[in-house]
């Protein structure tokens, strides 16, 4: 024992500079800036660079092997899930309804107020992308990775989240119907929605019907998997980049509008987080319970943002500002969700070691 921490102390003080970054990396990880974060950014940053490698006419065709790789995503998501934990999960039917209403209703009427006040921000392309947040399904991975750190109820979290995905196929087209048929003629609801089907819910499906003879295999390859997942995320975030900045949609935005949409986006996920709480508080959920609704209900998902994006918006040069509040969102909800569950985590932690003292 005395040697590895003779060890330690030499490496930190033979090289300061490899552990200072390693402990910024870590800090950095626990506020959710993570490798894949940065590699969102710079992803855009490389779509600014020269985007005709990522549209629709290139010789790689990026974007169709972006859309292909999104239906292997799905099965192997659906080929995750338990039959059985869902069923077991439906005991839970209150706390469920709350998260749906929050995901699929509260956000949404949230920005639909705020769209009647400020009717002129929100009719463009960059305020009909945060309409098309509200209306997104919640997370998966990160509502009960979250609701794990702050010691929540884990088995809600992930039918929350499970849920909410296959629900997102049919009630945000629905949702974004009523804006999209004013601003893309032509508009057909019943295509998207069957066109989601045949992308993400039959995917779905078949990985569900395959689980019990996948299940131990895909356990082996978790890390492989979740890799696999985010390259593919990463190159329909660049190919709708490179559309958008071909088209030249970003000449117009400035550092300060960006500044300013982030901090609405703080809002919009403080003011849900806060109402969430509020919420389970009258409806007299447990601690456990309480964690679970606001986490999941207070998320919003990258993955099938960026999945529906590519259905539901038939001009590709408009995907990345649409996408914009969408990532803005997602990199806010996880530093500040973090943030909070690491609080309430410790919180629960010692709460815990206080009953067991007395």
């Amino acid at each position: 024992m005395a040697a590895l921490k003779w060890c330690s102390h030499f490496y930190e003080n033979r090289f300061p500079l490899q552990s200072m970054i390693k402990q910024l990396t870590h800090t950095l990880s626990k506020v959710g800036l993570n490798t894949f974060f940065f590699l969102m950014i710079g992803a855009i940053f490389l779509a600014w660079l020269y985007p005709p490698i990522g549209v629709a006419g290139s010789p790689l065709h990026l974007p169709a092997i972006a859309g292909f790789g999104v239906s292997v995503i799905f099965f192997f998501y659906g080929a995750k899930l338990s039959p059985e934990s869902l069923l077991h999960g439906l005991k839970k039917w209150r706390l469920h309804l709350v998260v749906q209403l929050s995901t699929f209703v509260l956000f949404p009427l949230t920005i639909m107020a705020a769209r009647s006040l400020f009717s002129d921000y929100f009719s463009t392309t960059l305020g009909i992308g945060i309409f098309y947040l509200a209306a997104l399904p919640s997370t998966v991975s990160s509502s009960v990775v979250m609701v794990s750190i702050a010691r929540g109820n884990i088995a809600a979290a992930i039918f929350n989240a499970s849920i909410s995905s296959i629900l997102g196929i049919f009630i945000t087209p629905l949702w974004m119907s009523s804006v999209l048929a004013k601003s893309q003629p032509g508009f057909d609801i019943t295509h998207t929605i069957l066109q989601l089907c045949f992308q993400v819910l039959l995917p779905v499906v078949a990985g569900l019907l395959l689980h019990h003879k996948l299940a131990h295999w895909l356990s082996g390859y978790k890390n492989t998997l979740r890799s696999f997942d985010q390259l593919i995320i990463l190159l329909i975030v660049y190919t709708s980049f490179c559309e958008s900045f071909s088209g030249d949609q970003f000449k117009s935005f400035s550092i300060s509008e960006i500044i300013i949409l982030g901090a609405m986006m703080l809002t919009l996920f403080l003011v849900v987080f806060a109402l969430m709480n509020q919420i389970s508080v009258w409806m007299g959920f447990k601690r456990e319970e309480r964690i679970t609704v606001i986490f999941c209900g207070s998320k919003k998902s990258l993955v099938q943002g960026v999945v529906m994006g590519k259905v539901l918006f038939t001009d590709p040069a408009i995907l990345g500002v649409v996408l914009l509040p969408l990532m803005l969102y997602h990199a806010l909800q996880l530093m500040a969700g973090s943030t909070i569950a690491n609080v309430m985590g410790k919180e629960s932690m010692e709460e815990h070691s206080s009953d067991k003292a007395t």
